[in-house]
């Protein structure tokens, strides 16, 4: 039986501001409303980041929408909330963390058999001139595509 995906939430700034280096599936421990919030794709990853404490890892600045109808048991959307993951996973990437320029950031979340499942990376920060360079890449690309579009739609 294959695995049922749903995206729920993306974080596309973490591309832009990032070289991602190692990706890692993990789990979220999160209340009844806020699973329900997701479900219904009220998720926003912009500008949050993965801490490390205690040995534990934990998202921050994840923002989840409050449920319409959850009244007294909806929490805080921007509570910290705690990542699922092995001691010796949160160990290989606090090490990598305490070297210079590396940070941990959620790149997606997602239902997969009906859990909530969360998507990390090691990243390494970008500097401005990675971020125009991929800018100029990419503009470079849609330009011979609609070039290629454009010759192709003339030869028919």
């Amino acid at each position: 039986m294959p695995d049922s995906v749903k995206v729920c939430a993306n974080n596309k700034k973490a591309w832009h501001d990032y070289f991602i280096e190692d990706r890692l599936e993990c789990g979220v421990e999160l209340f009844g409303t806020e699973v329900k919030s997701i479900r219904g794709s009220r998720c926003n990853l912009k500008d949050s980041f993965v801490e490390i404490k205690n040995g534990e890892a934990f998202v921050q600045g994840m923002h989840i929408s409050p449920y319409e109808q959850g009244n007294i048991f909806n929490r805080d959307p921007m509570r910290p909330k705690k990542l699922l993951m092995h001691k010796s996973e949160i160990r290989k990437f606090y090490e990598k963390v305490m070297q210079k320029g590396y940070s941990i950031v959620p790149l997606s979340v997602y239902l997969k058999n009906g859990r909530v499942k969360v998507e990390i990376a090691l990243a390494r920060g970008k500097k401005l001139y990675d971020k125009r360079d991929d800018m100029a890449r990419r503009d470079a690309e849609r330009d011979i595509e609609r070039a290629f579009a454009r010759q192709n739609k003339y030869e028919q």
